[in-house]
């Protein structure tokens, strides 16, 4: 005897059918399993953009979904609305007894939830791990704490890791429990006012798996690769990951059984993104702008509105900058290297509260994840959880010689430098007249110059840190 008769699996950061913790929990205890998705009008209505990059990559993601449960003799269920109003009347309408659904660990998704369980009543509703490996509270000190340096946290996570975590929840056995339903026509993306146009990528769990099979055949040069954006040296899964369309103990279990050091380097970042989402959990004001460091509140950045517009528009003068802007703006991708990159010299260099430049990058970024954007912008910062020190600052002409050191990746998004000499390429602003007569780049016309000077921005930035730190 099943434990309901009909039940509702309310589908948000989890787009597949495999390995599926509340999906598996619905159909094993459940005759009848309906599968839900909610645009949620609380988060649409706030994006400006209506060719949202990921309100597409969500919608495809979901189409697939949607045939794949057809040709099982189901369908999927496409609401939008808000969610406290839309799951509890839908759960009425088809007269089920609970609703299934994985953790969101958002702050808004956490209040969003609460108030769902209130409406809903009699009707219960249960929650899952799913999007994690080790959840909140799981992976704590020997004092019963949770961490505030990465290292320990990350060797207590590889050492907490077994079969029992890595393990995949066998939904495929139990997949007959899912409600028959007469064909659905699936909405459109206009008809949430939506449009396509943007994305560049593959969604749903068929992207997933080409995605992963061609990072499986790189993985073991990851350590090598991953830092220079010119080379196919990371896994593009990140999407995958914020969307659910791939499990993420899948991928742990691959890389933990593969072994190897490239293996080893991306399985510690798959443990990175589990510390970012317990320290969400339990500080939820870095949601809120909070700086996790609170001696670091006062930090009296200029915030010149100019400056932070030559940011984000890639027209700072300095190319490895640029062209991570651009490719951002361009794609709504961004490699990791020079998300931390970019992130300092906004900070460091611009002098641009680092609030500005998490905003920016939660609007444009398509794998955008608040608990890994804001852990990565206080790490640039310097203002979080295990961050690099205050003091130390990324050079931004360094950094472009080490990582892009022929400059393909600069002269590929920055078409005014492709004809600049690899002696300019990293600094054109010293190149001479008649170089820049002859290879007619003009520095300060076709290209800019640089908004800044890093060796002076340095030195004010490391007074405006002791200043602050000193009214702490």
């Amino acid at each position: 005897m099943k434990r309901h008769s009909r039940a509702i699996c309310w589908l948000r950061r989890d787009l597949r059918l495999a390995d599926h913790a509340a999906l598996y929990h619905a159909l094993k205890e459940s005759e009848s399993v309906y599968c839900v998705f909610l645009f949620d009008s609380d988060i649409l209505d706030r994006l400006s953009d209506k060719q949202d990059r990921r309100v597409e990559f969500i919608w495809q993601s979901l189409l697939e979904l949607h045939e794949s449960l057809v040709k099982l003799g189901s369908a999927l269920h496409v609401l939008y609305g808000k969610a406290k109003t839309e799951i509890p009347e839908l759960a009425r309408k088809l007269d089920v007894q609970a609703v299934y659904c994985n953790r969101d660990y958002e702050p808004d998704a956490v209040r969003r939830d609460a108030a769902v369980e209130i409406a809903l009543g009699s009707i219960a509703l249960h929650r899952y791990k799913d999007q994690v490996i080790f959840e909140d509270s799981e992976i704590l000190t020997g004092s019963g704490k949770p961490y505030g340096v990465f290292t320990p946290y990350r060797n207590a996570w590889l050492k907490k890791l077994d079969d029992y975590y890595l393990g995949a929840y066998p939904v495929a056995r139990y997949l007959s429990a899912l409600a028959r339903c007469e064909p659905v026509d699936f909405p459109s993306l206009e008809s949430f006012g939506f449009s396509r146009g943007k994305l560049e990528v593959e969604a749903g769990e068929c992207g997933a798996e080409k995605v992963l099979d061609d990072f499986m055949s790189r993985i073991d040069q990851y350590h090598k690769a991953r830092d220079f954006p010119s080379l196919n040296g990371t896994s593009h899964l990140s999407v995958h990951l914020r969307f659910g369309t791939i499990s993420i103990r899948k991928l742990a279990e691959l890389a933990y059984r593969r072994g190897g050091e490239g293996a080893a380097s991306w399985l510690s970042e798959l443990a990175w993104r589990d510390f970012y989402h317990m320290l969400l959990c339990h500080h939820p004001g870095l949601a809120e702008g909070h700086a996790f460091k609170p001696q670091f509140e006062s930090i009296a950045f200029s915030n010149e509105v100019e400056k932070h517009a030559a940011w984000c528009e890639g027209r700072t003068g300095y190319p490895l900058i640029d062209a991570g802007m651009r490719r951002l703006n361009l794609t709504g991708e961004m490699h990791n290297r020079l998300r931390m990159v970019c992130a300092s010299f906004l900070v460091k260099d611009l002098h641009v509260d680092w609030r500005w430049g998490e905003k920016y990058f939660a609007a444009h970024l398509l794998d955008f994840d608040l608990a890994a954007n804001n852990g990565g912008w206080q790490w640039a910062a310097s203002t979080g959880c295990d961050a690099q020190p205050w003091f130390r600052i990324f050079n931004p002409v360094t950094q472009s010689k080490k990582f892009d050191p022929e400059g393909s990746f600069i002269r590929h998004h920055l078409p005014e430098l492709a004809n600049c000499p690899d002696r300019w390429i990293h600094e054109p602003w010293l190149m001479p007249q008649s170089d820049q007569q002859r290879l007619k780049i003009f520095i300060g016309k076709t290209y800019p110059l640089p908004v800044v000077d890093h060796a002076k921005a340095r030195v004010a930035t490391l007074a405006m840190f002791k200043e602050g730190l000193g009214k702490h």
